[in-house]
């Protein structure tokens, strides 16, 4: 693994057992005018819950931190984290195929299908475009056609390949994405919310008739998954101490992957390209994200030391923001910076 710099920021400040505040908008870097043209965008949409973390404290938060939402596919970037322990401990073989795997689907995977490997699935960039579920109709429309591609050699978003990757760690490891989640990350890095127990759990299993290979759903608080963002921008450490495996956030985050308007894609994060990443804004260099339908950000800025998180109530019907609405919130908050801090 190639081992990136630590953030000036990095390896201390993150938060204790709760956020700080920044004593004011101008300590964090901010012109006060500019934030609130910030509150007034986020209010002329469905915006539940902004929160944006800079040197390790809170500088601003609309909405409720604590309240929970549907994480849609910001799963994947979990998963992603979750993978490089796997990866160093060498119970995951990113070189590994399908086939010696023994992974198939209710369809039947091809022989030429089964020669994807670990890596393939991880990139999404595996040529398997057997039906999954936990489609979103974006992604039902820009899935290639069966047996298109060859393993490696095209990237498509393709929610197969992340649910076969739940798949392949749950029988490699013996813990649900969930169970590792919580022991490995959750709890090393004082996740205030995030919860497996009792009659609403914060990570469960979506089964399907379509395929052998479930979603693995979760639910987390804003101020929780700031403190995953936060993890990734100190590059693993958290209080001084390593918790992911040395580099395996600069592996996570290398451009594998052209996206086209999206910018490019990692091991399952979402990365800025010539500053391509949202529409309408110029997003700064070496900026990566996790994404999820509707409105879900966990937006990492290294450049900035600055983690921006975006929430929508996207159980309810009808509420969601798009890419251009996250765009001009985007281009508000990184106006309003004074860049002096």
């Amino acid at each position: 693994m190639n081992v990136g710099a630590i953030p000036k920021a990095g390896r201390a400040d993150n938060p204790g057992e709760t956020w700080g505040w920044h004593a004011g908008e101008g300590e964090a870097g901010f012109h006060p005018r500019g934030l609130e043209a910030v509150r007034a965008c986020a209010a002329s949409q469905p915006t539940d819950m902004l929160l944006v973390v800079r040197h390790g404290k809170i500088a601003l938060s609309l909405g409720d931190p604590a309240r929970k939402f549907l994480c849609h596919s910001m799963r994947k970037s979990f998963l992603a984290a979750l993978i490089g322990f796997e990866v160093e401990s060498g119970r995951i073989d990113l070189s590994a195929t399908l086939e010696s795997l023994g992974i198939d689907d209710r369809e039947g995977l091809s022989e030429v299908e089964k020669q994807a490997t670990v890596y393939d699935l991880l990139t999404a960039r595996s040529g398997i475009y057997h039906a999954a579920g936990y489609e979103t109709p974006w992604m039902r429309r820009i899935k290639e056609k069966r047996h298109s591609h060859a393993p490696g050699t095209f990237w498509c978003y393709n929610n197969w390949d992340f649910n076969a990757l739940g798949t392949i760690f749950n029988r490699l490891t013996g813990e649900t994405v969930h169970e590792a989640f919580d022991r490995r990350i959750a709890g090393p890095i004082g996740m205030e919310d995030f919860s497996l127990s009792g009659d609403r759990p914060d990570g469960w299993h979506e089964t399907f008739e379509i395929s052998d290979h479930p979603a693995y759903p979760f639910r987390m608080s804003s101020r929780d998954l700031a403190r995953f963002g936060q993890l990734f921008l100190q590059q693993g450490f958290w209080s001084g101490m390593p918790v992911l495996p040395a580099g395996w956030v600069h592996e996570c985050v290398m451009p594998y992957s052209h996206a086209g308007t999206r910018g490019a894609y990692g091991y399952m994060w979402w990365l800025e390209r010539d500053g391509v990443f949202l529409p309408g804004v110029v997003t700064p260099k070496g900026s990566y994200a996790a994404l999820g339908a509707g409105g879900h950000y966990c937006l990492v800025m290294p450049v900035l030391d600055m983690v921006v998180i975006h929430r929508v109530d996207t159980e309810t019907p009808g509420r969601e923001v798009g890419n251009f609405g996250m765009g001009r919130l985007l281009r508000h908050l990184l106006a309003a910076l004074n860049d002096t801090s």
